[in-house]
């Protein structure tokens, strides 16, 4: 190949070599922004997936278990417990052994083989229990004449009763229940309302006591009037 030649070929491709670098350069390039590209939408897609992850795996953990602290269930004490469902007819009458006016004590076991009826008053000396009181007293003789013994039973002091007794001269005798055991075993303390406020006291009731120890009729929340001689008529039937 002569010198002339050779200048020619080599003019020739020298542009074609640059322009071969240069496309080799651009595809270089693009082959590198698309690697970074690929590398950035998979850092991405890792911390996309990540996330998922770390949820599934919260979500995986077994609950925390709720604790409850036990405590011991308060023993009911006579100011907080509520009476009891109530007696009915046909029920063991509770036994009972309580101090009385004038010293004594009346006891369940004192009247076996007898009626008894047990009138549970809130207060000595108030209006209706005062009224509800000598209404019984002066039924005294027919409730003994049918072989039926009467007993008034209030939260009231032994004192209180004896001057209750004395000031209305009462002759059936009364029974002091301060800690409230019987009342609460015959339903007779529970809850009240006066005046739209509510509170624990003696609900006025009335058991009726067969001579087998049974109960026999039970009246609640009591009306004075006329109670005592509805209570004998019962009595006189039994």
């Amino acid at each position: 190949m002569s010198k002339q030649s050779r200048k020619k070929s080599s003019k020739t491709s020298g542009p074609a070599r640059f322009a071969a670098k240069a496309v080799a350069k651009s595809s270089k390039v693009k082959s590198g922004s698309a690697k970074s590209g690929g590398v950035k939408s998979a850092a991405k897609s890792g911390a996309s997936s990540k996330t998922p992850a770390k949820a599934g795996n919260k979500a995986a953990k077994p609950p925390v278990k709720a604790t409850v602290k036990k405590t011991s269930a308060a023993k009911p004490t006579s100011e907080s417990a509520p009476s009891p469902a109530g007696l009915a007819p046909g029920m063991k009458a509770h036994g009972f052994k309580l101090p009385r006016d004038g010293g004594g004590t009346a006891s369940l076991a004192d009247y076996a083989g007898q009626k008894l009826v047990l009138f549970f008053y809130p207060k000595a000396n108030t209006p209706g229990c005062t009224k509800e009181a000598i209404d019984f007293t002066r039924l005294a003789q027919a409730f003994a004449d049918s072989g039926t013994v009467v007993l008034g039973v209030s939260a009231d002091s032994v004192k209180a009763q004896d001057n209750f007794r004395d000031k209305h001269a009462l002759s059936v005798p009364l029974v002091s229940d301060e800690r409230h055991e019987m009342l609460e075993a015959y339903g007779a303390w529970g809850e009240k309302s006066l005046y739209g406020r509510k509170f624990l006291g003696i609900i006025r009731s009335t058991v009726l006591i067969g001579r087998d120890g049974r109960i026999a009729k039970v009246w609640r929340n009591v009306k004075v009037d006329g109670h005592a001689d509805a209570v004998l008529a019962a009595a006189k039937e039994l």
